[in-house]
């Protein structure tokens, strides 16, 4: 199927690695142009060259933390320059640590809701004005599967993320006299670092080996294996099309039917 997403312009966060990497990859080779962030300046660069390499896409790398709101404005502003606006944005941002109740702090709750959260509302707050005055927009923030069904141990993940669902929801009503649509994807258990050092956590608390850590997480997935960040890229890509114009409000997973409730 072709997205025709070419002379799309698209503001990826979180890009230099994992699900954020696969999905700038993807719209890359649908025909978009790319804005990148990550914190990591060298491995941001090096991601953004691959795409460059392998696409022939357009890539603008912008060293950012998500925490900061000056260094978000910042982002968003320097894509605007050099593309003359921001289309698609890709709302992402790396998860909060696991952890048992009982011994996060409130500066670890407050550092999950900046990462979290506060990154979300302020990239959509600093590219809605050119999506709405241009009449057209697709703004889409990922998540995880823990919105529908939570996952022990990740109490600052379980929580939060449900906040970037409601903004999410509050949006596609407020904003789809705009043309503009907004929708979640929910990745379940997935091929990344993160995931391994989920696994990894997980093993130490248990006392269990990496691979019997593992199988665990599998256990709960009908599919039998994790997803590969390539998928999720697909719907990203999908929803961020013309073809995705009557779609919005949603929050998809991708999760090989690991949630159970009818969601």
């Amino acid at each position: 199927m072709d997205l025709d997403l070419a002379g799309k312009r698209a503001l990826v966060a979180a890009a230099s690695r994992g699900l954020g990497k696969a999905i700038a990859l993807r719209l890359a080779e649908e025909g978009a142009s790319l804005a990148i962030c990550a914190r990591d300046a060298e491995r941001l660069e090096k991601a953004a060259e691959e795409i460059r390499q392998r696409t022939g896409a357009e890539v603008l790398a912008v060293p950012t933390d998500l925490t900061d709101y000056e260094q978000i404005k910042r982002l968003v502003r320097r894509a605007e320059e050099h593309f003359g606006g921001v289309d698609i944005l890709v709302a992402n941002a790396g998860g909060p640590p696991p952890g048992p109740f009982l011994e996060l702090s409130d500066e670890q709750w407050q550092a999950a809701f900046q990462l979290t959260l506060m990154s979300a509302v302020r990239l959509a707050r600093e590219v809605l004005p050119g999506m709405i005055a241009r009449r057209w927009g697709r703004l889409i923030f990922s998540t995880s599967v823990s919105v529908k069904q939570p996952i022990e141990s990740l109490i600052l993940s379980n929580s939060l993320r449900l906040a970037v669902i409601g903004l999410a929801k509050s949006l596609a009503n407020e904003l789809a006299k705009y043309n503009i649509t907004v929708n979640s994807v929910c990745p379940g258990p997935t091929a990344t670092d993160r995931m391994k050092g989920l696994i990894t956590a997980q093993a130490e608390r248990q006392g269990i080996s990496y691979e019997e850590a593992e199988r665990a997480w599998l256990s709960d997935i009908p599919m039998g294996r994790l997803g590969r960040p390539e998928e999720l890229a697909a719907l990203v890509a999908f929803l961020a099309s013309e073809r995705a114009g009557y779609l919005t409000g949603t929050a998809i997973q991708v999760d090989g039917g690991s949630v159970r409730f009818p969601l």
